[in-house]
């Protein structure tokens, strides 16, 4: 078993962010390197899943490769990938990476960032489903009355929110998130989301798995719009079993759920400091999200 990783400290760190530590590896390259810090309502738990890294970087590896046919993404090269690993030249944080950091990082081509969180939902659940019982809205826009929990909705819908360093992301209206970025990169940005989103809902629907809901994240490489960060992970997805679902009732899903309903039932004001994660929470977390990879890719890992 891999040891868990909290953070690294290579030379050339950009910025260090809730889950990922990104390097300057100059001529507009970088390296991004994903810890096993976990967050939940937008707080970074002090203690980390071990491995978890290791698993968002093979999944969205998998996923960029499944999905590259509708969207250009910023991966050069994964690092523990010897053949795509000859073109890259060895310097700065890679000179220092160790066999396990390998595993979980990515040599990555230098975006603009596009300030907005793409979240994409097929079905009402999480925050959507809070908004809509207390409001009976979904980022600010009314619904129909009478939806029950883990109802679908009869098309993928576009439901950005702002792109938070620290912090809670806020959903956006429509029209807070055209004068955020522009009508014409709205329209694009919600187009492209929603059709990332089909192909990715109907390859794991094919697996017995439900894409619930998940967030992308654009920027510009060359002017050219381009899917960045990470990619349909349990970290920004909420999946579920096929054969779990039913209206009316939310089925068990392979993201950070256990670790959400366990800080729902303390007294933990959802502020930091979070509170002392139970060893069965951070076991429980860590088998989710290696069992969405073997459900998802077909291939196991070993940590």
């Amino acid at each position: 078993m891999t040891e868990a990783v909290f953070e690294t400290n290579l030379s050339g760190l950009l910025y260090r962010g809730k889950v990922r530590d990104t390097y300057d590896l100059g001529d507009d390259r970088l390296l991004m390197v994903a810890s096993d810090r976990i967050s939940a309502f937008d707080v970074v738990m002090d203690q980390p899943i071990p491995g978890k890294g290791i698993i968002l970087t093979e999944m969205s590896s998998f996923w960029f490769e499944v999905i590259e046919h509708v969207m250009p993404n910023h991966v050069i090269a994964t690092v523990n990938d010897d053949l795509a690993m000859e073109a890259v030249d060895k310097k700065g944080a890679l000179l220092e990476l160790t066999p396990d950091l390998a595993r979980r990082s990515m040599v990555i081509k230098k975006a603009d960032r596009i300030d907005i969180e793409c979240v994409v939902r097929n079905y009402i659940a999480g925050s959507a489903w809070s908004e809509y019982q207390q409001f009976g809205t979904m980022n600010g826009q009314s619904l129909q009355p009478g939806m029950r929990a883990a109802d679908k909705f009869t098309e993928p819908i576009f439901t950005p929110s702002t792109k938070a360093e620290s912090g809670h992301d806020v959903p956006m209206t429509p029209q807070e998130a055209k004068d955020l970025v522009g009508t014409e990169m709205h329209r694009t940005l919600e187009d492209k989301s929603i059709e990332v989103f089909q192909v990715a809902h109907d390859y794991a629907a094919e697996r017995g798995m439900i894409l619930v809901d998940t967030k992308f994240e654009f920027g510009l490489i060359d002017g050219e719009l381009t899917i960045i960060d990470e990619v349909l992970t349990p970290d920004s997805s909420r999946y579920w079993d096929v054969s779990d679902w039913k209206p009316g009732h939310f089925p068990p899903a392979f993201d950070k759920q256990f670790l959400r309903a366990w800080l729902l039932e303390t007294d933990w004001k959802q502020e930091p400091p979070p509170p002392v994660l139970p060893q069965e929470i951070i076991e429980q977390t860590q088998h989710r999200y290696m069992e969405s990879y073997r459900r998802l890719s077909g291939k196991s890992l070993v940590l």
